[in-house]
C-alpha cells in the first residue's frame, strides 16, 4: 500500500453518506428547523441570565456557560450536515475535517467538565450551605468558567496537532462526519505516539471529571438520607436536571465510543448515524429545555420576557 503523508491529502471522502431521492429535502428541513430551535432556545436562556442580576449566581453562571457550549457544539455540527445533505458529492477538505474534529472534541470536553463543576456547585450548596459563598466566590466561578474553556482548547489542539503528522494510507471517511480516531485508522502505521496521549486525554477529560462526579452525588445522597426534608426538596429541585442531562450525555458519547472503536456493519446504517450524531445535536436541545422547564426562577423570567409579564 502507498503512504500517502496528509499534507499531499487534499480531502477526505464520507462513506456513510447514500441516495435517498426528494427525501433529501424533507431531511434539510427538518434539520432545519432543529437547528433553529436549538439556537433559539439557548440563546433565550443565555439572555435571562444575563440580563437579569437576581441570576447572577455561581449555579446560573455555569448554566449560561453550558448554554453558550450547546451554540458552540450544535453550529460545529449543523449547518455541515445541512451542506452534506443536499450535496451529491460528500466529500471535504482536509482542513476543514481537522477544524471539525478540533470542534467536536472540544466541545464534549467543555461539556463534561462543565458537568462536573456544576455537580462540585451542587455539592458546595447541599453539603455546606452556610459556608456556600465563602467557598464559591465570584473569582472562583470566573477561574473555573475559564479553566472549562481554556484546557479544552489547549489539550485538544495537541491531539489534532499529533493526528495532522500522521502519513495516511486512504481519504475515507466510515461516517457522515469527521473523527479523529477515523483518521488514526487511516494512518499506515502503527499511531504509538497517539495512543499514548488519547490515554492521557481520557484519563483528563473524562475520568477525572466523572469521579469528582461520582464523588460529589454520593456525598449530596449521603446528605439528604440523613438530612430534613427542606434539604432533600433543594437537592431534588436542582439535582435532577443536572442528572438528566448527564445521563443523556453519556448515553450519547457511549453509542459514540462504541461505534468508533467496534465493527458496526450488522447495524443498520441509518441507526448507527442516528446514534453518532445524538450527543451532538440531542444534547444542544436537551438541556436549554430541561433546566428551562424544571427551574421554576428561569422559567418564570422566560415567561416575562417572551410574554411581556411581570
Amino acid at each position: 500500500m502507498i503512504m500517502i503523508n496528509f499534507t499531499q491529502v487534499s480531502y477526505f471522502t464520507f462513506r456513510a453518506y447514500f441516495d435517498i431521492g426528494l427525501f433529501k429535502y424533507l431531511f434539510f428541513t427538518v434539520i432545519m428547523c432543529f437547528y433553529a430551535v436549538i439556537i433559539c432556545a439557548n440563546l433565550l436562556l443565555i439572555v435571562v441570565i444575563c440580563v437579569n442580576r437576581s441570576l447572577h449566581e455561581p449555579m446560573y453562571l455555569f448554566l449560561c456557560s453550558l448554554f453558550v457550549n450547546e451554540l458552540y457544539g450544535s453550529t460545529t455540527m449543523l449547518p455541515f450536515l445541512l451542506v452534506q445533505i443536499l450535496s451529491d458529492i460528500h466529500t471535504v477538505s482536509a482542513s476543514l475535517c481537522f477544524l471539525q474534529i478540533y470542534c467536536v472534541f472540544t466541545y464534549g470536553t467543555i461539556e463534561i467538565i462543565n458537568l462536573s463543576i456544576m455537580s462540585y456547585d451542587r455539592y458546595l450548596a447541599i453539603c455546606y450551605p452556610l459556608q456556600y459563598n465563602t467557598r464559591m466566590t465570584s473569582k472562583k466561578v470566573a477561574m473555573l468558567i475559564a479553566l472549562t474553556w481554556l484546557f479544552p482548547f489547549i489539550e485538544v489542539a495537541v491531539k489534532i496537532s499529533l493526528s495532522s503528522s500522521l502519513q495516511l494510507c486512504g481519504n475515507i471517511i466510515n461516517k457522515v462526519y469527521c473523527d479523529n480516531y477515523s483518521i488514526v485508522k487511516l494512518a499506515c502505521s502503527v499511531a504509538t505516539m497517539n495512543n499514548i496521549y488519547g490515554l492521557t486525554y481520557t484519563c483528563l477529560a473524562i475520568f477525572g471529571p466523572l469521579i469528582l462526579i461520582l464523588y460529589t452525588y454520593m456525598r449530596i445522597l449521603k446528605v439528604c438520607y440523613s438530612g430534613s426534608k427542606q434539604t432533600r426538596q433543594k437537592a431534588v429541585s436542582t439535582c435532577t436536571p443536572h442528572l438528566a442531562s448527564l445521563i443523556n450525555f453519556f448515553f450519547g458519547s457511549f453509542f459514540e465510543i462504541v461505534q468508533s472503536r467496534f465493527d458496526m456493519s450488522s447495524v443498520p446504517m441509518m441507526l448507527r448515524i442516528i446514534l453518532s450524531l445524538y450527543f451532538l445535536t440531542c444534547q444542544p436541545i436537551f438541556n436549554p429545555l430541561m433546566f428551562g422547564l424544571q427551574m421554576s426562577k428561569i422559567r418564570n423570567l422566560c415567561k416575562s420576557l417572551v410574554f411581556g409579564q411581570m
